[in-house]
This record gives C-alpha cells, structure tokens and sequence, in this order.
C-alpha cells in the first residue's frame, strides 16, 4: 500500500533545515514533494563531508523523496513557472521572510484568492503580528531567544547551544502536525488555509512544559525551570570504566538501585515514597546515585539494573549506534544506492503506519541540472 499522503502534491521552496526536514517527513509518508532550488542550490548542500560538490551529508540525510528543479524567482519567467506549479499543487510550503513573499506576490492572500483548496505553509522566525516579524533567524539565534541557551547556566554551567539543530528541526515537526491537520480540514471542509509556524514561538513553547514551572500560576508559586532537569548532578555518571546514563524515577526505581548498590539505608527512606519529598531531595538523590555508580563497571552496571527493571542506558556514540543490536534487529540503518553518490548509509522512516507504510522511493535529488 502506499503512504497515508499518496496523491498529495507539495511544492517546496524551503532550505536548510527545517523546511526541508518537514518536507522530506511529508515524502516519507507518501507525499510528491518537488523541491525548488534557486541558482547554485539549496544553501544546505555545500557543508561536508561529501563525496562530491554540493552534496554533502546533512542535505542527503533531510531531501529523500523529492524531485528538484532550479528556478530563480527574481526572475519574473521563472516565477510565473513556481506559480503554475503551486496551482498544481495541494501544499506550498515556503521559509521566506514574508516581506520576500509578498514582494514576488507569493503571500498567501495572493495565492489562496487564486487557489482556495491549497494549503500555504510559512516557517518564519518570529510570529507576524510582533515586533520581531522581520527579523531573519537560524537555529542559534533562536535557542538563545527562547531560552535555551540560558538553561545551561541554570545548571551551573556558561550558556551554552545544543550540539544539534535542535529549533530547525523541532520546526519542522510542529509544520508537519499542522499540514496534517490542515489536510484534514481540507477533506471535511473543502477549504484551504494558510498556516505560520514561527520558530520562536514554537521553541518557547516546547520549553515552556516543564520550565515555566512556577511561573505557570499568577501570582507565580516560584521561579521558571524544572528542579529534575536542571539539577547539576543530572549528567552521565561516571563508573569505573566509563559512563552510565541511569534514570531513577519512581520511588520502585530508586529502591531497586539502591538496594543493588547495597545501600539498603538510603532504600529504606520513607522519602523515596512521596513524588513531593523525591523532588524536594533531587540534588541528593543524584549525588548519591554518582557516589554508588563508581564502584562498577559499566557492563556491571547495565545487567544488574535491567535485571532490577531500573531505567539505563550505554553512553552511545553514532559509531555505535551503527552496530546496536536493537536497530540492527528493526533495520532501522539501510545502505542504499545513490545515482551519483554510490552507497550511502541512512535511516528509515521512524514512524510506522500499520496499513499505509512509509517509504523511501527516490534519495536526494543530484547537482545533475537535467535534474535541478
């Protein structure tokens, strides 16, 4: 069977990362994305490793399922030529600032007074009734703005950004949930809409559960953050050969472990019973779950708390996760043939649809310009 989208048509103007991760979780699920690319490129192509120019890993690895064209929209024939294919289209989805848009009249008053079935996606940085809508905004500028950054030195360490793309791609999944939704609409309405997926407001928004903490009552109860999560102590723990992730959470999970730590005094306390008490005492909690971890090694460690049904985990690198047995077991790593780039190694799609699979039908679209 083919995907849940089958028959749904995007075209895509989007770059780097967060356009085209959602595009490409679009294609995934079936849908006929066709990428428009201006002169030279997705900007994304050119960072490495490559194997050859302008198509380097991580542009590979989010424009799967997607056939590409080159069209340079300040061009007025190559502009009329992206409106003809937008009003083929089911979906447009764009991350232009919208001053851009409405200059070369692809905002969406424009284009959903021509096509009013069609489903008009803007990822912006800042939502556009704010001050802040013309702004231009990539994935760093937009976790220290929404208080990303800043929760490192909570912690007690400098600010400080996530190793990944973390807003980009976060983005990207809230523009998918809401072109779903959308279709949705469209199926029981026959309407189309325009949605607007700003970067900041969804950043702040998947931060605020669980650190605007006190800040969620007026008048406040305390402070913003999460006391678990910021703790200093919450790290890889260091064993006697290594590092461990262990993840207590329950009163039953801090028992077990310390009784297999053989602290049965500190198993024993009637704090470890009450959610309240374990979160007033988190910093010790930790504390104490470093000094046990020490006296084992990390092997050790793993079979005596999954025997004890305690939450762990290796400390894992992408080199391991290469060779770890449970994605090996699911197949979750495919080495596949590119046309131009030979054997590369990627990911499935890692949601499953029982009756509509996804799949990967065609790999990122080539620097061929019959192609592009």
């Amino acid at each position: 069977m083919p995907g849940p989208l089958h028959g749904i048509k995007v075209v895509d103007l989007t770059t780097v990362i967060a356009g085209p991760y959602a595009t490409q979780t679009l294609g995934d699920m079936g849908a006929d994305i066709l990428k428009v690319e201006p002169p030279g490129g997705d900007i994304m192509r050119a960072p490495g490793p490559a194997r050859s120019p302008g198509m380097g890993a991580a542009f590979l690895n989010c424009n799967r399922n997607k056939r590409s064209i080159t069209l340079d929209v300040k061009r007025e024939q190559d502009l009329a030529k992206l409106r003809a294919l937008i009003a083929e289209a089911d979906i447009f989805v764009h991350n232009m600032r919208m001053g851009a848009a409405r200059r070369s009249g692809l905002d969406p008053e424009t284009l959903l007074a021509r096509h009013p079935r069609l489903i008009y996606c803007a990822i912006v940085g800042f939502g556009q009734d704010g001050p802040y809508r013309d702004r231009p905004a990539y994935d760093d500028v937009i976790q220290a703005a929404a208080g990303w950054a800043a929760l490192a030195e909570r912690a007690g360490e400098v600010p400080r950004y996530a190793p990944t793309v973390v807003a980009d791609k976060t983005t990207a999944l809230f523009a998918v949930g809401a072109i779903n939704a959308a279709l949705y609409h469209r199926e029981v309405s026959g309407e189309g809409q325009a949605i607007e997926v700003p970067m900041f407001e969804a950043m702040v928004s998947f931060l605020a559960i669980e650190h605007l903490g006190g800040r969620s009552f007026a008048p406040p109860l305390g402070p913003s953050g999460y006391s678990r999560a910021l703790s200093p102590h919450r790290r890889p723990y260091r064993t006697a050969d290594g590092f461990i992730a262990v993840m207590p959470y329950t009163g039953a999970h801090w028992r077990a472990f310390f009784r297999a730590a053989g602290r049965d005094d500190w198993a024993d306390e009637p704090a470890l019973g009450e959610a309240a008490a374990r979160a007033a005492m988190i910093d010790i909690l930790y504390e104490r779950l470093a000094d046990c971890l020490t006296a084992r090694r990390t092997a050790e460690w793993v079979a005596m708390l999954e025997e004890a049904d305690v939450p762990c985990s290796t400390i894992n690198s992408f080199e391991n996760l290469l060779d770890h047995p449970h994605l090996k077991a699911t197949g979750f790593f495919e080495t596949v043939e590119h046309p131009s780039e030979g054997r590369l190694v990627g990911t499935r799609p890692p949601v499953r649809f029982s009756k509509t699979p996804c799949s990967i039908d065609k790999q990122a679209p080539g620097r061929d310009p019959a192609n592009i």
